[in-house]
């Protein structure tokens, strides 16, 4: 079941497309990874999504649920963490969460903050906000974000700046909201995050969805058509190869990693023959999906 839904999405600032015609679907139940450099588009999209930031054009549904036309409504189904989230800096947590719950109008408010500030582990705090750390602040974000018990949680860059422990507390958190069976939309600029909790990803590149489905299926689409990289390894110093379907090769020692147009392991294979030298491991190697990554956002770099 389709829970979240753009159409042809779209921001202009000053004339610069921030997000340029997104179209992106969700299924109910996802942990989704938005993943991009900085600067790709994806604060904003996530601020189009959740009913911040006005669409220039296009639309955007979260079950079923005009975001523009009717932002109360599907904020009533949401949750957001968004990166840098504020708070009273005077205001102990659960002061905060008290002043947060009043919007949603919840019957039983004290009961929701105490269970969601032990689930994050923040219980036993009574100081004030402001004096937290980083990591306590997005554990409390995360409460915030869950005061409404949503069917659908947006999460903005949630381990920027946090330590290794509260990495993995929050990679647990998402996939405990998952296992609730509820749809987490979490973007990153950092690959290894998304691989360790989402199912599903979009790659998006200058306001543009460049690619997305499954960590694999993304690593085969994006996967540079009509060649192949193959290692090779011999006894000795490897010798420069000379087959003209090489389109690019590095040596080292007694190794060769070539980009080719083709599987040529058996032209390989006879010109090593050729010149005498024995073969200790040739392969074919694919891409990883880091390489893949970096390909499309970096150019390689």
């Amino acid at each position: 079941m389709e829970i979240i839904r753009a159409e042809a999405l779209t921001k202009i600032y000053d004339g610069i497309k921030a997000v340029d015609g997104l179209e992106l679907s969700v299924e109910k139940g996802e942990v989704f990874g938005f993943i991009g450099p900085n600067g790709a588009g994806k604060t904003t999209s996530i601020g189009m999504m959740v009913g911040l930031i006005e669409p220039t054009s296009g639309k955007c549904f979260v079950k079923g649920v005009d975001v523009t036309r009717n932002p109360m409504e599907a904020k009533r189904i949401t949750g957001y963490l968004p990166d840098g989230v504020g708070f009273y800096s005077n205001l102990t947590a659960r002061q905060n969460l008290r002043y947060f719950a009043k919007f949603y109008d919840l019957k039983d408010a004290d009961r929701r903050i105490d269970e969601l500030l032990r689930y994050v582990g923040l219980e036993k705090v009574e100081k004030p906000v402001g004096t937290y750390s980083r990591g306590m602040k997005q554990r409390l974000g995360l409460a915030q974000a869950l005061l409404n018990d949503p069917e659908v949680i947006f999460l903005d860059e949630p381990t920027s700046g946090l330590d290794p422990q509260g990495v993995i507390q929050f990679r647990k958190a998402i996939k405990e909201l998952s296992g609730q069976g509820k749809t987490v939309f979490f973007s990153s600029h950092i690959l290894d995050e998304v691989r360790h909790v989402c199912n599903t990803i979009g790659i998006i590149s200058g306001g543009k969805l460049v690619v997305k489905g499954t960590p694999e299926e993304v690593r085969k689409k994006m996967s540079k058509e009509g060649t192949v990289r193959i290692v090779v390894k011999v006894i000795g110093d490897m010798p420069r190869l000379t087959d003209p379907r090489i389109i690019e090769a590095s040596y080292q020692d007694g190794t060769a990693v070539l980009t080719a147009e083709s599987d040529i392991r058996d032209s390989i294979s006879e010109e090593l023959y050729r010149k005498e030298y024995r073969i200790k491991e040739m392969r074919l190697e694919e891409k990883s999906l880091e390489d893949i990554f970096l390909e499309t956002v970096y150019g390689g770099a």
